[in-house]
Parts: structure tokens; sequence; C-alpha cells
């Protein structure tokens, strides 16, 4: 069963807070904003957001990709879009996200290892994204989060990371509604800095593997995301 995927088009509301969530072995953390929606007869919405951005497990870190000068045609089909958020659930094509099955990461270089989270606001990404966050919030600048919405009845979106490649509990059997692995339903952040450009956060977990299969479980011998594997299930 596929899960309730897609975007968030939104202004920042809140300062943004860095909260952590207890897993097994681990403390995730995440960055946590309020988002107003405004509609197109004036009435307002919030929504929340949990932005994934690392582990307190140094062997299960989240690795990033932070791009101040993301250029991609996407950005020609959010920019018109209304606010609020946009279901995707389904979609095999942009503007829904799959970091092996389109070219949304052509030219946006090296993925970057996530600092041990502490805590603290000074590890990375937690710091630049805090940064480019007050700087949405200032200029007020349109944010896309693209990810799954909350499933308790509340506005929020959260799995803002790659959302294919887990093992365990995570594996998609093809008949559950269980947070698991899917295809084109990837997590991003985009922002739209006007004549600045945009800014793009692209997150994965190290121990997510790929090439995946139509599922979006990891293959036999797969391994975790490089460059090298951005795209790479585009034409495949």
């Amino acid at each position: 069963m596929a899960l309730t995927y897609g975007y968030l088009k939104a202004k920042i509301n809140s300062n943004t807070t860095l909260q952590s969530s207890r897993r097994p072995h681990e403390l995730q953390y995440h960055l946590h904003t309020t988002m107003q929606v405004t509609a197109s007869d004036g009435s307002q919405e919030q929504w929340d957001t949990a932005i994934n951005v690392g582990t307190t497990d140094s062997d299960d870190l989240l690795q990033y990709k932070l791009v101040y000068d993301f250029s991609h045609q996407i950005t020609a089909t959010l920019r018109p879009a209304a606010e609020g958020f946009t279901a995707l659930t389904g979609t095999a094509a942009i503007p829904a996200l799959d970091f092996l099955r389109s070219d949304v990461l052509a030219g946006t270089g090296m993925w970057r290892p996530s600092d041990v989270m502490d805590g603290s606001e000074v590890v990375e990404p937690v710091a630049s994204l805090l940064r480019l966050f007050a700087n949405a919030q200032n200029s007020t600048a349109d944010v896309y989060i693209f990810g799954r919405s909350y499933t308790d009845g509340s506005l929020g979106v959260h799995d803002v990371h790659m959302n294919q490649g887990s093992s365990g509990g995570f594996i998609n059997h093809g008949n559950d509604a269980n947070d698991h692995n899917d295809i084109w339903q990837d997590g991003a952040l985009l922002v739209d800095l006007g004549d600045a450009g945009w800014a793009a956060y692209f997150p994965a977990f190290q121990q997510q593997n790929v090439p995946t299969d139509d599922l979006g479980n990891p293959i036999a011998g797969a391994h975790p995301m490089t460059a090298a594997d951005d795209g790479s299930l585009s034409h495949g």
C-alpha cells in the first residue's frame, strides 16, 4: 500500500528548533518549523515539518547534499504551484522525487556525511540549514518540503529523506501500510530565494542501500548511495 507522499509549499512562520526522537539504538534528530499556508480565499493553515538531519549513532550517519545553486527543470513546475500540500502518491515522474530514477541530483556534487548529532546546533548539516531557514523566513521565500504526510490526523510532513533502500522493518512487502520503502517517494527540501536562486537539501541514511527494486527494497549486492548512483536507474 502506497503511503501519502507529496510536497508542501508554504512560508516559514516560526523559529526552527532541533528536536530528537528515540529509536532502538540511537536518537534521530529533526528540524521542526511551522509553515504557513495561505489559500486563495485568504484562509490559513499551520503545518509542522520534521526534516531529518542525523543521528547519535556513528554507524548510522545521514549523508546529504546541500546545494545553493540548484538548477533543474522541477523549479519551473514548483514556482507557479498553489500553496499547500500537493499529493504525488503513485506519480512516477517529476515533480515526485526518486534519487535513482530521475535526474534531480544531476550536477549536485558529492554526498557529505553528517556530523554525529550531540544535541547542539553547531553540527552539520544543522548549522547550515538553520542559516538557510532564517534567510528563507526573513525574505518570505517559498519553501517546498517533499515527504510523507503525518498519519495522526495533524497537518505535517515527515520522512524528509530518501525513502528507499532500507532493510529490516522498512521492507516493502507490497501489501502493508507501515513506514516502508517505496519508489518515487524520496524526501527533500527546496527553497526559492528569488534573484539569489534556489537552494536544495537532499538527505539519505548511510545504511540505506542501492540499487533498489520496483518496491524500493535493496537488491542483492546493494551498497550505500554514492554520486555514481544519482539517477542511475533513470534509463533502466
